[in-house]
């Protein structure tokens, strides 16, 4: 998996595989305790790990049984509670994971409107379909997570069924809609930065005068700001919208939600999978929802992210270092603002994993990073930071290095 490779983090020094995890604290295979500042199970356990509330849930249904020939109530119970968050939809799908659930979308669009191409902006899996997007452009998904793809394997029948576009760029979805007859236009609400003021209105409005299904794939963004969708944030409504991650704090479950009059469309082709119908996934999901409603935990997590920022700000000003800050606050992160970019990120991860930390500069924030964790974890980047200084005034960063730079994606970036 390209998020967990230890490529991305510190090649030949990462441990890797894990033992046990519970809160934010991750047990190696060799005992050592580490606390999880970077990407807590690539953003899934906005919890902690080990929820005991949810992981009794999950318990409990093991011991009821998991499959049976007939169906579960659970996924009823799951699709009424996304619908009545949503007041926009009408129907719901579930499979086990985002790429699944952006592969559902795309194909009930296509089959909904009777067209074939597609309008991309952001990251959205790995079937082809998406990755078609590198067909006739080997850097079309350079914005979207997969720098250096090679989109081996995928059918070149396929090539320019996706259009991508950058966010906040309205005049390229504009060409491209003026240019192409669209089935969907697919999109984060938010990744790296905030939509431009009146961006996604005017993109939920070129997609109602030319009769385009907007589709926002919220796997990563949901329950972070909002309790629900972040697009409910902007009070823009799109026609389908897809969680994942979060939504089961570790196990697998996704959804894709929308209106009726797109979602029946899925009635006129075949999507199917047997593990859709396990038990697990919406049990999981339905406790998941109850501990955030309750905890309110897309205000702590936001919260934290934003004094998060203040404190690698504050760290950064201090020592002279110039930083540009990504992603929503829940989901922090910041890269430096020079060359030396990816051989910094390395350092850090490889200094701090030293005192104890999972650590780069990325950090996905949940309920279990306390404030003191937040403090210790703090004094020790600021040490590294020193340490990033003496680089900026001529100190060789390779000095400091034990092993190769880390990875930007699909091939090395520096």
């Amino acid at each position: 998996m390209l998020s967990k490779r230890a490529e991305m983090f510190l090649p030949d020094h990462w441990p890797t595989y894990f033992n046990r995890a519970s809160g934010c604290h991750v047990w190696d295979l060799d005992g050592r305790e580490l606390i999880d500042m970077s990407i807590m199970g690539v953003g899934t356990n906005i919890l902690g790990y080990c929820c005991d509330e949810v992981d009794q849930a999950v318990t409990n249904t093991v011991a009821a049984g998991n499959m049976s020939t007939l169906n579960c109530p659970e996924e009823v119970w799951l699709a009424e509670r996304l619908v009545d968050m949503h007041p926009w939809s009408d129907m719901c799908r579930f499979a086990r994971s985002g790429g699944e659930s952006n592969a559902i979308a795309v194909r009930i669009a296509r089959a909904a409107t009777g067209r074939e191409t597609v309008a991309i902006c952001g990251y959205h899996g790995w079937h082809d379909w998406y990755l078609a997007t590198n067909l006739s452009n080997d850097s079309g998904l350079e914005e979207h997570l997969l720098p250096g793809l090679e989109p081996t394997g995928v059918p070149h029948g396929l090539a320019g069924s996706v259009q991508p576009f950058s966010f906040n760029r309205l005049d390229q979805l504009e060409t491209i809609i003026a240019n192409h007859d669209l089935a969907a236009v697919k999109m984060e609400v938010q990744r790296s930065a905030p939509p431009k003021p009146g961006f996604l209105e005017r993109v939920r409005e070129l997609c109602s005068l030319n009769g385009i299904v907007l589709i926002f794939d919220e796997c990563t963004s949901a329950f972070r700001e909002t309790f629900g969708g972040l697009h409910l944030k902007y009070s823009v409504e799109p026609d389908m919208a897809l969680f994942g991650k979060a939504l089961g704090n570790g196990y697998a479950i996704s959804a894709v939600i929308g209106k009726r009059s797109v979602m029946e469309a899925a009635q006129s082709t075949f999507i199917s999978s047997t593990f859709w119908s396990e038990r697990i996934g919406p049990t999981s999901a339905l406790k998941t929802l109850q501990v955030m409603e309750r905890t309110k935990s897309w205000e702590f997590i936001t919260s934290t992210g934003i004094s998060l920022r203040k404190s690698w700000q504050e760290i950064a000003d201090r020592y002279g270092i110039s930083i540009t800050h990504t992603g929503i606050h829940a989901l922090a992160g910041f890269i430096f603002n020079n060359d030396q970019n990816l051989a910094y990120k390395t350092l850090i991860t490889q200094e701090m994993l030293k005192f104890g930390y999972l650590a780069t500069t990325t950090c996905y924030l949940s309920l279990s990073h306390t404030p003191e964790i937040i403090d210790s974890y703090l004094n020790r980047l600021d040490d590294i930071f020193s340490l990033i200084m003496e680089c900026e005034n001529g100190r060789p960063v390779g000095e400091l290095l034990e092993g190769p730079i880390c990875h930007g994606g699909f091939r090395r970036l520096n």
